[in-house]
């Protein structure tokens, strides 16, 4: 009998060799797995599955392409699928023609039968597809309820994402609370919000002026996954917009952020006067902290109050909700050096009732309204960024290490400056403050929250520290 031996070196070979074939048959059946995971929601030839709704813009299919068809005299047109969903991962891709369209992807959204004179109308969240020299392709609409929620102005970096005359691939993930959006592969929008736990997808033909009538937009490799979720990484740099009451996010908290209200407690704030909490004019209940109505006046009632730490470089968010008439601000790099009788003073993220209270009509080009830096700089005048009075707005005010200041109001950018410059000193001169040596320049100071006199509510107040 012949005995044939193998070399330990040939058996090394052949052992990785039948390892690489093992995983390589492994890795198919993943990949294999991961393909089975997701379904068409379009098979390239009808509109199975899909039905109209709104408008009258027509929908066709054109060499395994949903068009729509843009039409003059007709409201928004939504081709929405017949079924809902939850939890998922979507992929498209959509290709619009004519400079300032617009269109959109729904997502778990709704039908209000009795909208649009009786004919019905769709509510809902939308990821925007925006040609305009705005690019805010990727941020998040709330059609017909509230409007903005997740504007570009929050990641202006991935206003470039967008090809104008392209087919552009869009991710959404829409995973229990949270929705994220990518242009082709560039992280665009992170928000999370507490409605809608489920509702149907659509696809949005917008209404148009008689310029864009016959311009088309174009929607084809359409799939989801609804199982085996796995969600991408975001940047940890990219803002969260988040709803939840009082909360943060794991990503929030690993990116740095904390709450400086608990939506329980006085934790974290003091009356400016003097030590403790305000023992009147201040409540804490329902998760909000407010300060409430008395004569209108400055630090007349409770008084102002001051975050415990002092910051330098920060993002700091908050939401409010004003009353009728009423007055209030956000002031930052508080010291309580200045010796004042009435609020004390800093820089101050005006909150305001544009429309009820004198104040708005007072000092110069009106840098005395909602968002404006107090007395030096007006804010946006966009009206969308605004919302009714009795409604949340949510404000933001980030300080770079370099000492740019900018205030956000609903997600809308309202003003951009820097502290210490020679335009922002030349400010202060002709302001209100020009009696404070060096004002608006400490290298730290408190968060305060002013009471004037006027009912208005805080809550979701969180700061990130930069460095």
């Amino acid at each position: 009998m012949q005995v044939s031996f193998i070399s330990k070196k040939s058996f090394c070979a052949c052992l990785l060799s039948t390892i690489a074939i093992l995983c390589g048959l492994q890795h198919v059946g993943a990949q294999s797995q991961h393909k089975e995971d997701w379904q068409p929601l379009f098979d390239g030839k009808t509109l199975n599955g899909w039905k109209s709704l709104g408008g009258k813009a027509p929908f066709t299919v054109e060499e395994g392409v949903i068009v729509g068809h843009m039409t003059k005299g007709t409201p928004n047109t939504f081709l929405v699928t017949e079924k809902e969903y939850g939890d998922f991962i979507l992929e498209l891709e959509i290709k619009i023609e004519g400079e300032g369209s617009n269109s959109g992807i729904q997502v778990r959204s709704h039908l209000d039968p009795n909208g649009n004179r009786g004919h019905g109308r769709v509510y809902g969240r939308q990821v925007e597809v925006d040609p305009t020299s705005r690019a805010w392709t990727g941020g998040i609409y709330d059609e017909a309820r509230r409007g903005w929620l997740y504007t570009l102005d929050l990641n202006e970096k991935a206003k470039v994402a967008f090809k104008p005359n392209e087919f552009n691939h869009f991710r959404i993930e829409h995973i229990g609370n949270e929705l994220k959006t990518w242009v082709n592969g560039i992280p665009t929008a992170y928000l999370i919000d507490t409605l809608d736990p489920t509702g149907f997808i659509g696809l949005q033909v917008h209404s148009v002026p008689n310029e864009l009538d016959g311009k088309k937009v174009y929607f084809r490799n359409i799939r989801i996954q609804t199982k085996n979720l796995k969600p991408k990484g975001f940047p940890k740099d990219v803002y969260v917009v988040n709803l939840t009451p009082n909360k943060l996010s794991r990503f929030e908290e690993d990116a740095g952020y904390r709450l400086l209200f608990d939506g329980e407690s006085s934790t974290n704030w003091r009356s400016v006067r003097h030590e403790g909490f305000p023992a009147k004019g201040w409540e804490i209940k329902d998760g909000m902290i407010k300060v409430l109505k008395a004569d209108g006046g400055e630090s007349t009632n409770g008084g102002d109050i001051i975050s415990e730490q002092q910051f330098s470089s920060f993002d700091l968010s908050f939401e409010f909700k004003l009353t009728e008439g009423a007055n209030s601000g956000v002031k930052y790099f508080v010291t309580g050096s200045e010796q004042t009788s009435g609020s004390a003073i800093g820089l101050e993220y005006q909150l305001l009732d544009d429309a009820k209270h004198p104040d708005a009509k007072m000092g110069r080009d009106r840098n005395r309204t909602l968002a404006s830096l107090y007395d030096l700089i007006p804010s946006n005048k966009d009206g969308r960024a605004r919302r009714p009075i009795g409604q949340w707005n949510m404000g933001r005010i980030v300080v770079s290490p370099d000492n740019t200041v900018t205030h956000y109001l609903n997600g809308f950018k309202m003003l951009s400056y820097k502290r210490g410059s020679e335009e922002f000193r030349d400010l202060v001169a002709i302001s209100k403050y020009k009696v404070w040596k060096n004002f608006g320049e400490a290298p730290k100071g408190h968060i305060l929250l002013q009471d004037h006199g006027d009912e208005v509510s805080f809550r979701n107040i969180k700061i990130r520290e930069l460095k």
